[in-house]
């Protein structure tokens, strides 16, 4: 999916904030927001960190300099075992108009050497907002992993997968003792990316600061769903 079409996708599906989040890599999402801009489609940094335990973890920024700390830390702790383009395809960095500016050489479909909690608090220490990536799955989410949420965890909310009822979805709320519930197109091709997929919020601007406020249900802010 190139940098442009993400943002022409979204203006025709009515979704006007986005965030990009890679498998530990950020730098498209730089190129997302560029493509974006002026269009009306809002675009969050971010990266889906998999951890040494195998659990996918969402942390959004909402500057680029934090984003681009948590990814120099992600790297560092990210095994030095190279991507073969041949077996699992090219890595590209983009930039606004799909122009391709090198490719990562680390191969990036693996966990890094930090558990779920440590990439949390450090995604945290930088001003970072954290979700649980679709916690429903049996695979690659911190409940199939680990088995439970602790009450301390410092994530924002949790996210369940985009085919879920309304009324599993609420199931899932119980299971998480009241944390914030989203869903997310968690889209892989230009088709999977639908406004169906997407969690309606009442803002009051399109920001992450906002966003958290309506985790929270505060000032009016709320999530819509489930």
């Amino acid at each position: 999916m190139g940098a442009p079409d993400i943002v022409d996708r979204c203006i025709k599906e009515g979704i006007n904030i986005i965030a990009i989040t890679d498998h530990n890599a950020a730098k498209n999402s730089l190129a997302v927001k560029k493509a974006a801009s002026g269009t009306g489609v809002e675009v969050i940094f971010g990266l889906e960190v998999q951890s040494v335990e195998d659990v996918h973890v969402l942390c959004y920024f909402e500057e680029w300099k934090e984003t681009a700390e948590f990814e120099t830390w992600v790297w560092d702790h990210l095994p030095p075992v190279d991507n073969i383009p041949e077996k699992f395809g090219m890595q590209l960095i983009i930039d606004e108009r799909n122009r391709i500016k090198g490719q990562e050489s680390k191969f990036l479909l693996q966990g890094i050497t930090k558990t779920a909690d440590e990439i949390i608090h450090k995604a945290k220490t930088l001003g970072g907002v954290c979700v649980l990536a679709h916690i429903d799955r049996e695979a690659f989410s911190y409940m199939s992993v680990l088995g439970f949420l602790p009450d301390d965890l410092e994530v924002d909310a949790v996210e369940v997968s985009k085919y879920l009822t309304k009324a599993e979805a609420l199931d899932w709320k119980r299971k998480v003792k009241g944390r914030p519930v989203i869903r997310s197109s968690d889209a892989h091709r230009l088709s999977d990316l639908k406004k169906e997929h997407a969690t309606p919020v009442l803002l009051e601007s399109p920001t992450l600061e906002e966003i958290v406020m309506a985790f929270r249900g505060a000032s009016g802010r709320k999530v819509l769903w489930p």
